[in-house]
């Protein structure tokens, strides 16, 4: 054995015990550390939401600790009695199911006939697809502002819906097409043989395993639409804004309702961790698998 290769084993060792140690303790005690503080400003506002107005402004959510008579559910009985928060929250939540369950279904299928269906041009109908996910979402606000005008439907639900579903599906074909594309030939094969025609196919094998994917996907749309302001602010209008369009406004008037933002934001915050920590598993699953290809 040379001199060089000995050198060369040392500094590979001399690595491998750096790296073996930070995959110990060491680093799990650091990621530890990360999300702790990641969690401080959450903990800060659900302490607040269970704060009076005058405590708020008196002191800052820590002092809690030292005086735990402050907590009181009095904030989020008036949340419960001021209807624009309420109805906003319903209005978020009829804007962003319908988006999300539309972009999953219909990127499904698009995804399913770019990756395993033969028909003219699907290749270049692929490529344009995946040039739509650069086009930003200013610029198709005014045309679809005028289009929407012209349809009725500006100021609706409706028009949020449709603008977020048009906007998911680029990305939600890119994702899936990768995914599907992935499934072994000969499974498909198997089941055309048995007499599954291609809808048959598709609900009974090709969705099944593609839960991880789709799961993915629904988080990534859940998240995008739920918590989106400028689309709103555009295309919805007093009757029909979401939550994120009503704190903004209750804002404007900050200081005689602070136990009402405080409450309302930790709402609108919490309900999408408790849709990613519901889901993490396939969300993780899922983009490696559509991240392959």
């Amino acid at each position: 054995m040379t001199t060089l290769d000995t050198t060369v084993r040392a500094k590979r060792s001399l690595a491998s015990r750096v790296a073996s140690s930070a995959a110990g303790g060491a680093l799990r005690i650091f990621l530890i550390c990360i999300a702790l503080v990641w969690l401080v400003p959450t903990f800060g506002l659900l302490v607040s939401s269970f704060r009076d107005p005058t405590d708020i402004a008196a002191s800052g959510w820590w002092k809690v600790f030292s005086a735990p008579g402050q907590l009181t559910a009095h904030s989020y009985e008036t949340l419960l009695k001021n209807e624009t928060i309420t109805d906003s929250l319903f209005n978020t939540v009829w804007i962003t199911v319908p988006a999300t369950l539309l972009v999953v279904l219909i990127g499904a299928m698009a995804g399913y006939a770019f990756a395993w269906m033969d028909f003219k041009g699907r290749d270049t109908w692929f490529m344009v697809v995946v040039g739509l996910l650069v086009v930003p979402v200013q610029v198709a606000l005014i045309p679809l502002t005028v289009l929407f005008r012209e349809l009725g439907i500006f100021g609706d639900i409706i028009a949020a819906v449709l603008f977020h579903v048009g906007f998911g599906l680029p990305f939600a074909i890119f994702l899936l097409r990768n995914f599907f594309a992935e499934i072994p030939r000969e499974l498909l094969e198997a089941a055309r043989l048995d007499g599954a025609g291609e809808a048959r196919l598709f609900a009974t094998v090709v969705l099944p395993l593609a839960a991880p994917a789709l799961a993915s996907l629904g988080i990534f749309q859940f998240l995008w639409v739920w918590n989106d302001m400028l689309v709103a602010l555009v295309f919805t209008n007093a009757d029909s804004q979401p939550l994120t369009v009503a704190l903004q406004q209750q804002v404007r008037q900050f200081g005689s309702n602070i136990e009402i933002l405080a409450t309302g934001a930790f709402i609108s915050m919490v309900i999408p961790l408790i849709v990613f920590f519901a889901f993490q598993r396939q969300f993780v699953s899922g983009v490696m698998a559509g991240a392959v290809k």
